[in-house]
């Protein structure tokens, strides 16, 4: 097996393209960086936009209905979604670590989690001891999937906490949801640098050894989701 670099997959694309470069994102955004790369490879860069489809409550399947009833109980922007994409799965520390953050920031939450196919354990063992008992209805979660769009978009929705995958981001901006950054790998730490430098969010920073830590994943929690820092990046994304 032979090991190609997202770079060098880039690198391959620009050389079969034509004249044009089609990039999903939007010119405010990274607009530099389209600049950059348009003199780099003498190729016109064309932003398209974030080519989310249109989502409609209307199309929710049954099954999916009870979340968005507990939804509809949450009061306006005040549920943090927690979704890590359907690639990569949580350690058991980083979930651990994430719980305690979710209980001690005291803020509402969604949360999908979803196991390797191979890992046969349950909801109730992969979280800490009491830790369902202890957030009743402030909490809820969801294993395996969830309509990511339709919890976006829902008004009670007020942050999105993400592995920063290229398109969550665009999801989250789209519909107006400041994010909360926790990248894993790949592309997913230069995209949180960017959520920040455009100022639609704020990741959690990990300690020296890159292990999360509850505290912090709490503090950044309320800052976007319970500080005027997060009505402002709210303001911001809906205009």
């Amino acid at each position: 097996m032979v090991f190609v670099s997202d770079a060098e997959r880039f690198k391959r694309a620009l050389e079969r393209s034509c004249k044009i470069l089609l990039i999903k994102s939007w010119k405010e955004i990274e607009g530099k960086l389209m600049d950059y790369l348009s003199t780099m490879s003498g190729k016109k860069v064309v932003p398209v936009g974030p080519l989310v489809e249109e989502f409609n409550f209307d199309d929710i399947r049954d099954e999916e209905m009870e979340i968005i009833d507990w939804l509809d109980q949450k009061e306006k922007a005040s549920v943090v979604f927690v979704c890590f994409g359907g690639e990569y799965f949580l350690t058991e520390g980083d979930r651990k670590e994430i719980a305690r953050g979710l209980e001690l920031s005291n803020v509402d939450f969604l949360w999908v989690i979803r196991f390797p196919f191979d890992e046969k354990i349950s909801v109730q063992e992969a979280l800490p001891e009491g830790f369902l008992e202890r957030i009743g209805n402030r909490g809820k979660i969801v294993e395996k999937w969830a309509p990511q769009a339709g919890i976006l978009r829902h008004e009670s929705c007020g942050a999105f906490l993400s592995h920063c995958g290229w398109s969550s981001i665009m999801e989250s901006m789209k519909f107006g949801v400041p994010i909360i950054a926790m990248p894993m790998h790949v592309d997913q730490p230069l995209n949180a640098r960017l959520v920040e430098t455009v100022g639609e969010g704020l990741e959690v920073v990990r300690d020296e050894k890159g292990n999360l830590q509850s505290e912090e994943i709490a503090r950044v929690i309320r800052k976007v989701l319970v500080d005027e820092r997060g009505e402002s990046v709210r303001r911001k994304l809906r205009n």
